[in-house]
């Protein structure tokens, strides 16, 4: 396969392979949503960089000493979906903040399969795919808990799935409470220390 490394090679509106990903190597950093390409921002703001240090510290401190591991963005999430729709469209997708619970999952590319918990933190430009895209890819490949982060209106929205596999959302965490996770209750987090 051709090796690509300007992004303007591509074409936007075509479906990609996870084949194909793999052979770019142009500087701008991208996600495969269903094959379509996503554009990241080129440099998160001051404000998405504290929150998701604040957040990634306080998550891996919990998961120190723990069989499940904690990976920070850039990292590529590999996902298949798993209700009855097109198989051979691929998603990559590298969260600001991932729990992966099963060793297996595991590999040198990054995580093959739907993380335990997945952090995205909204910015400006960002929060249509966050909230739709990848909401829908999260639910329908089994990701367990997602959360979005609004370092804007510093609160916290939690999704988990349900056993009818679709998210149900709870009640917004506002930064002045503590952040429990609910397929992790043993990890409570202070919002005030994540939105300072």
């Amino acid at each position: 396969m051709k090796i690509v490394s300007n992004i303007n090679e591509l074409d936007l509106s075509k479906a990609y392979s996870y084949a194909d990903y793999l052979n770019w190597r142009f500087q701008e950093r991208v996600e495969l949503i269903r094959g379509k390409i996503f554009k990241m921002s080129p440099a998160p703001s001051r404000i998405h960089q504290q929150v998701s240090i604040a957040l990634s510290s306080m998550v891996w401190h919990h998961f120190k000493n723990q069989r499940c591991e904690v990976f920070e963005a850039p990292f590529d999430v590999r996902l298949n979906r798993t209700k009855q729709s097109d198989k051979k469209s691929i998603t990559v997708v590298q969260p600001d903040l991932c729990v992966i619970c099963d060793p297996d999952k595991i590999d040198e590319r990054g995580c093959n399969g739907a993380p335990d918990l997945v952090v995205e933190i909204l910015s400006p430009g960002n929060s249509k795919k966050e909230m739709k895209e990848k909401f829908e890819v999260y639910e329908e490949t089994g990701v367990r808990e997602y959360w979005l982060v609004n370092p804007l209106d510093k609160n916290v929205i939690i999704y988990t799935l349900s056993h009818n596999g679709l998210y149900q959302g709870q009640k917004p965490v506002l930064e002045d409470e503590n952040l429990t996770s609910y397929i992790f209750p043993e990890m409570s987090i202070p919002l005030d220390e994540v939105f300072r």
